[in-house]
């Protein structure tokens, strides 16, 4: 990958880590609290219990995704940028301009998903 591709991907890194950063998701915590009114009214509770999973959800996919940003940046740094950490192929471009911060080329993350999918399977 050339020095200008690189710079395209680390802008578009930046600008996803950027967006995730001043979203508020990661700082708001109003949502984390249950008020004392709440608690005698078992739909209320019912409610907010819901709404907390929900913004633990959020929070936890974009913790991950800030993750998978800074570790993308750290490799531009190091020069492995655009390499399958598991297969060593190279990640096609156009799956880097979708997800700049994936790891994986389209094939290993294919069968990391269905191994996923197997595991869910198993569980129900």
């Amino acid at each position: 990958m050339d020095k200008k591709q690189l710079e395209h991907f680390k802008s578009k890194l930046l600008d996803a880590r950027n967006k995730i950063l001043n979203s508020g998701v990661l700082s708001n915590y109003e949502d984390l609290h249950i008020k004392a009114d709440d608690l005698a009214d078992e739909a209320d509770l019912a409610s907010n219990t819901i709404n907390q999973q929900i913004s633990f959800s959020i929070r936890d996919r974009e913790m991950n995704k800030l993750r998978r940003i800074d570790a993308a940046l750290e490799r531009i740094e190091d020069g492995s940028y655009g390499i399958c950490i598991e297969s060593g192929e190279e990640i096609e471009p156009k799956r880097l301009e979708t997800q700049p911060w994936t790891e994986f080329c389209l094939e290993v993350a294919e069968e990391h998903e269905r191994e996923a999918s197997q595991r869910f399977n198993r569980r129900a």
